[in-house]
């Protein structure tokens, strides 16, 4: 392929002559004319301007939408500045103006006018409906199409057949050009693919290439890996050993220390917990807690009951000498004065009391000898 050449901005020299200007800005217009053009001649020659290069000047159709021109970007980058400026300015004002306090609570601000002519306020505008009839417009016509004047003269020429064309001399170079152009394109796509296949092996090998080194650093990484994670935890399993060996040097340090230490304590500490109680003979104190009150408990029991059966006997003996009293007390009748053989009856019955006495007596003094037994025990 042939790269194009670049466009030639170069005029040619066949055309015509054309005056062109740099932009500038106006001389200001004196307000009077000159009298004479030998003042003009004083200040200096006036320069004047083509307006055929004029910018100002308008071309081409006069009905087509005419584009205002526009400002150069150092008068916009100057009006932006100057509409900040001012908008900065009036807000300052606004802050400084020192408005209306809130109202209180309860209290709302009204509006009052406080001009010298008073006018009615209301909330509707007065509105007043008016007519007018105006005439119909009338369709513009469309424009007519602009076609440009004739210019010139027509002239015509004859041209015969094989005066300017002949086919078997002019189609010589340009087959030449296409077999060229073809038999061209053909070697380089076959020297393209020959590179291609080149590039392809080239990057084949440098694939294999990079995934062997690829392995190999990967079996590197991982040699490197399992050395560091042995290393550490050598260093871990020396560390814990060291730890254990200091840590049991502490235990017997502290267990000499201890036993140094609680020799005189321990003896002391016994003989304090011994005299407190803490140690005491299982059978003394069972006996204590256990055989002591039982004994207690059924000692008082037997007293209880001793003293119930004591308490019974006075109660029989009082009842026994009470209607004793209370027989002799009474007087005799007749027939007792005279049969007086019958008077060892009372005296038969005085056995028999006692003798009831005597069996009340006699497991009083059972009980007495069992506690006792108890006692001596």
């Amino acid at each position: 392929m042939v790269p194009a050449r670049a466009l030639e901005l170069t005029a040619p020299a066949d055309l015509p002559y054309s005056f062109c200007s740099q932009p500038r800005s106006l001389v200001p217009r004196p307000k009077y004319r000159e009298q004479s053009d030998a003042s003009e001649t004083e200040k200096g020659p006036v320069h004047r301007c083509n307006i055929m290069i004029d910018p100002r000047v308008v071309r081409g159709n006069v009905l087509s939408v005419r584009h205002p021109p526009q400002p150069s970007t150092l008068e916009v980058k100057r009006q932006r500045r100057a509409q900040k400026k001012g908008l900065a300015r009036r807000l300052t004002q606004e802050q400084i103006r020192a408005g209306t306090p809130e109202p209180v609570e309860g209290r709302e601000h009204v509006y009052v006018q406080t001009e010298l002519y008073l006018e009615e306020i209301s909330d509707h505008i007065i509105e007043v409906d008016g007519e007018c009839q105006t005439d119909e417009f009338l369709d513009r016509p469309p424009t007519p199409l602009f076609i440009p004047a004739k210019t010139g003269k027509d002239v015509a020429t004859q041209i015969e057949e094989g005066e300017l064309f002949d086919f078997d001399i002019e189609v010589k170079p340009i087959l030449e050009v296409l077999v060229g152009k073809t038999v061209e394109q053909a070697l380089l796509e076959v020297m393209e693919e020959e590179e291609l296949a080149q590039l392809w092996s080239h990057q084949r090998a440098f694939t294999e290439l990079r995934n062997a080194e690829f392995a190999e650093l990967q079996r590197l990484e991982e040699q490197d890996r399992r050395i560091r994670e042995e290393k550490e935890r050598r260093r871990l399993e020396h560390l814990e050993k060291l730890r254990k060996q200091k840590e049991t040097a502490e235990k017997i340090a502290a267990r000499a220390f201890a036993q140094r230490y609680l020799a005189d304590l321990i003896p002391s500490v016994f003989n304090n917990l011994h005299d407190s109680g803490f140690f005491y003979d299982p059978i003394e104190r069972d006996i204590e807690t256990e055989f002591l009150p039982w004994l207690m408990s059924e000692v008082e029991e037997t007293l209880q009951k001793k003293v119930l059966g004591r308490m019974v006997l006075d109660s029989l003996i009082r009842m026994v000498v009470e209607k004793r009293l209370d027989e002799f007390s009474r007087p005799l009748p007749s027939d007792q004065t005279e049969a007086p053989a019958e008077e060892p009856r009372e005296t038969d019955a005085a056995p028999q009391v006692s003798g009831e006495a005597d069996a009340a007596d006699q497991p009083v003094e059972e009980k007495e000898e069992t506690d006792q037994l108890v006692a001596e025990e």
